[in-house]
């Protein structure tokens, strides 16, 4: 019986990533880049920064919804950045009082998580669109992270490729299951992502 291919149950995208090859990542799990993200992220940024005012703050759209031409979740990554501990009571404070609550750490340093309450009256924004939402000190090795490698695949299109096949591979092996694809993301991505952070930090540069 002849074998058939990764993405012969998956659904197809218009556009193929190379000629000889379809896209074959399933929409329900990674979608193709929307600027659409862009957009989403900049009405919750104006959100945030007009609740937290006069805390002094940095807004940034992290992850793969901001690296243009790479598919991803639609799921928006936001890392607020702040100077002092201070910054940071008058950052969770403000949080607080649009509906989120202080999710701890999770395991990473430097990294706060907030989620939305479920209890909370709806927003017409922040509970309409997908989005995950940190808090980063601006010393975060977390934060540098983020940014270096955002850059990164922003400035080099075979890396972003290589990087999107590694995520469609993975989510083909989750069987498109969420839980599943970021199980098998920090096992088998997460890796590669710090080496190539590393490399940028010891090169101490953004001309990639």
């Amino acid at each position: 019986m002849k074998t058939q291919p990764c993405w012969a149950n998956l659904k197809y995208t218009e556009k193929p990533l190379v000629a000889s090859q379809p896209r074959c990542f399933n929409v329900m799990l990674l979608e193709e880049y929307k600027n659409a993200w862009a957009k989403d992220f900049a009405i919750i940024k104006k959100v945030i920064e007009q609740s937290l005012i006069p805390a002094s703050i940095s807004i940034e759209h992290i992850g793969s919804t901001s690296v243009p031409d790479l598919s991803a979740k639609p799921i928006i990554d936001i890392d607020i950045v702040y100077e002092t501990e201070k910054n940071f009571a008058d950052i969770k404070s403000g949080l607080e009082q649009l509906g989120y609550y202080h999710n701890g750490n999770q395991g990473i340093t430097d990294r706060e998580v907030f989620k939305r309450r479920i209890d909370s009256n709806k927003h017409e924004t922040l509970d309409f669109i997908p989005h995950h939402l940190y808090v980063c000190s601006t010393n975060s090795e977390e934060l540098q992270k983020h940014i270096l490698f955002r850059d990164y695949l922003i400035a080099n299109e075979e890396a972003r490729f290589q990087y999107q096949q590694i995520k469609v591979e993975l989510a083909a092996e989750a069987n498109q299951d969420r839980k599943k694809y970021a199980a098998l993301k920090e096992l088998k991505a997460t890796g590669l992502i710090n080496s190539i952070v590393d490399k940028l930090k010891t090169n101490n540069t953004k001309n990639f």
